[in-house]
């Protein structure tokens, strides 16, 4: 299924780590951006389901363009009213960039462990040597911890700015 929650998991142990460094919601959003090529395909009947923005190098270009949509929603945001939920209007750039750039890689190191499709190395490699290299139920318990986790650290610091 595209656009797994299960990779916002390692996002919300980010924030909660390193707040000031990294956004939650460009690393949620690159990880939508990049299923979408998935859903498309899907739809489509096209194989590879999990394409160029499942290699190592199309997930960084998906980051770029996630950075480059938040920059023009700001840039928006000065000259129109923009709701601002999240605070997403102060994010810094660093923040944003960061946020993307570590969502894109770890969607890749996720599905690339769980999809035979995938060939994250490629145009260098047509090998996918994460694949099935821990169980698909490790894999998304760990999802699911890292998320758990993430959860806790954000609340735990919310609770010390208060």
């Amino acid at each position: 299924m595209p656009v797994t929650p299960f990779h916002f998991g390692l996002g919300a142990t980010l924030k909660a780590v390193a707040p000031r460094h990294v956004s939650f919601l460009s690393f949620a959003a690159v990880n939508v951006f990049i299923d979408v090529e998935s859903l498309y395909n899907m739809m489509n009947g096209n194989f590879p389901v999990h394409a160029f923005f499942h290699t190592y190098v199309g997930a960084p270009l998906m980051a770029g363009f996630t950075v480059l949509l938040f920059l023009l929603a700001r840039w928006c945001a000065t000259r129109f009213y923009l709701p601002n939920p999240y605070r997403w209007q102060q994010l810094s750039l660093l923040q944003v960039s960061v946020g993307a750039l570590l969502g894109a890689l770890s969607h890749v190191v996720f599905d690339s462990i769980m999809h035979v499709d995938i060939l994250p190395l490629h145009p260098f490699s047509n090998e996918n040597v994460l694949y099935e290299v821990i169980p698909l139920l490790y894999l998304h318990l760990l999802c699911t911890f890292l998320g758990v986790l993430g959860l806790i650290g954000v609340y735990i610091r919310k609770a010390d700015e208060v």
